[in-house]
């Protein structure tokens, strides 16, 4: 009994408070209606072609399918999200035996990007920030051959860390 009562005030509220807003993806936009986003240019040491417009379009991607901010390019939004990509490197996670003879290789090798950015709140700037995020990804073999799969993979990671640092206060 005290659930189902528990349930009729629940509704009742929810009903009667039309303010009232609940978000399953913890994603929080309290007073926003506009954010603008940079575009993020690559000043990595490597420089892969369409790194930075994929990086780009997936940030602004991630904003409009989880908040109902309308993205803008000017100056005068609520926030502004601007960065660049400054990282995008290759190092060895795992050493393959060899012959002791010839220099060790490596058996697996880490792509990570990192990317420097700048949150600015203008509702809210205690909740503004200027961090930098990076991602790993592990492979095996030559990076030629497996970049197509991994470039994504880490873009997906870092916009969702971004988004989360931003809106979700993580």
């Amino acid at each position: 009994m005290k659930r189902i009562l528990f349930f009729i005030t629940v509704c009742a509220l929810v009903l009667t408070v039309p303010s009232c807003k609940i978000t399953l993806n913890g994603a929080s936009t309290a007073g926003l209606k506009t954010i603008q986003v940079g575009y993020f240019e690559n000043n990595a040491p490597f420089v892969v072609s369409t790194l930075s417009q994929d990086f780009t379009e997936s940030l602004k991607n991630r904003i409009r399918s989880n908040t109902n901010l309308s993205i803008i390019q000017t100056e005068q939004a609520d926030a502004t999200l601007t960065g660049t990509i400054t990282g995008f490197s290759i190092a060895p996670v795992s050493i393959q035996a060899t012959d002791p003879s010839k220099p060790p290789i490596a058996g697996a090798s880490a792509l990570t990007i990192t990317v420097q950015v700048k949150y600015v709140n203008n509702v809210d700037k205690k909740l503004s920030f200027e961090t930098s995020f990076s991602e790993p990804a592990n492979f095996t073999g030559d990076l030629a051959s497996q970049q197509t799969k991994l470039i994504p993979v880490i873009v997906k990671q870092l916009t969702d860390d971004i988004f989360n640092k931003a809106f979700a206060n993580w």
